[in-house]
């Protein structure tokens, strides 16, 4: 869909939803595709309800300063820049390779596999001679990531022809010199008996907006806002909060050994021996903290799950 088919569909479900001013509307665009459940659910875990995405286009949220619409990840930062859209979410991969002149609101460290930055990765069959990008001089790269791929080779001075891959870019490892394909864990790679010679950019999803959408009062508010919420749910989503009862005598050894954000809060309970102790710790390191703490002298201890975390 080109940025003014998108405007016209925009223009055509406001007309049909009735006469809400644009300029108390937020126009959101959300990636469609392998990223499409990932922010569905982020939205989830910060308050907000999406339905329809699965089906529409136009999704619904139950927020009704916000209009949301479907976009695969490649075009959003072309959209947010041309103004069809107010704000939207992308990969950093994808503002490098359209060169698009947008606003950053902020990194969120989510994806469909893991919450690990994402890799464009320079990769060759196990069996090729192929040791070190500077070895492909003269050859023939396929990626879906052409523009950054060519200014990857051009740095570093290295005469290849870069082609445009439509897909299943594993395979066609074989068939050219080398591909620069996006991996998380590198899985895919492995199964195909590739090995990565290098890394040509890494990438996170990023929230961005429009320059004049970012001048604009109320817009950038709801921006803001939002900012704030969807990171909140992130940072959330590798933490728990762990509460337990403490003794006195044993109160110096358990805070000795709790890895707080800042500090823990410590509460008098109504046994003026006791106090209230309340963290919120990595998930990662929980499994091995509750025995400390129970062989520290804590009891009670409860763990629970957190929605938002905001620093």
């Amino acid at each position: 869909m080109s940025p003014k088919k998108t405007e016209q569909a925009f223009a055509e479900k406001k007309t049909n939803e009735g006469s809400r001013s644009s300029a108390s509307i937020l126009k959101l665009g959300i990636p469609k595709g392998s990223l499409q459940n990932a922010t569905v659910d982020l939205f989830a875990r910060a308050g907000f309800s999406v339905t329809g995405a699965d089906r529409s286009y136009f999704p619904q949220i139950d927020d009704p300063q916000i209009q949301l619409i479907l976009l695969r990840a490649q075009e959003i930062s072309r959209y947010v820049e041309a103004g069809v859209l107010d704000a939207g979410f992308t990969g950093y991969d994808w503002i490098m390779e359209n060169n698009s002149n947008v606003h950053e609101v902020c990194p969120l460290e989510y994806s469909k596999a893991t919450s690990s930055p994402a890799r464009w990765v320079l990769a060759v069959p196990n069996e090729s001679a192929v040791q070190k990008p500077e070895d492909l001089e003269g050859g023939i790269v396929a990626t879906e990531l052409v523009g950054v791929t060519k200014r990857y080779f051009r740095r570093k001075k290295i005469g290849v022809k870069v082609e445009f891959s439509w897909g299943a870019t594993e395979v066609k490892a074989r068939l050219v010199d080398a591909i620069v394909e996006l991996t998380e864990t590198g899985s895919s790679l492995r199964a195909n008996n590739l090995r990565i010679i290098d890394t040509v950019l890494i990438s996170t999803t990023r929230f961005i907006a429009n320059q004049q959408a970012w001048k604009n009062p109320f817009k950038r508010q709801k921006i803001e806002s939002l900012a704030i919420l969807l990171k909140a749910a992130i940072d959330a989503k590798t933490l728990v909060g762990v509460k337990m009862n403490v003794s006195k005598k044993d109160l110096p050894t358990v805070l000795q050994i709790l890895p707080a954000e800042k500090s823990p809060t410590v509460s008098p309970l109504a046994d003026s021996e006791y106090s209230a102790v309340e963290i919120v710790v990595d998930e990662k390191v929980e499994r091995d903290l509750i025995p400390r703490l129970k062989r520290a002298g804590a009891s009670g201890i409860i763990t629970y799950s957190l929605k938002k975390v905001i620093h």
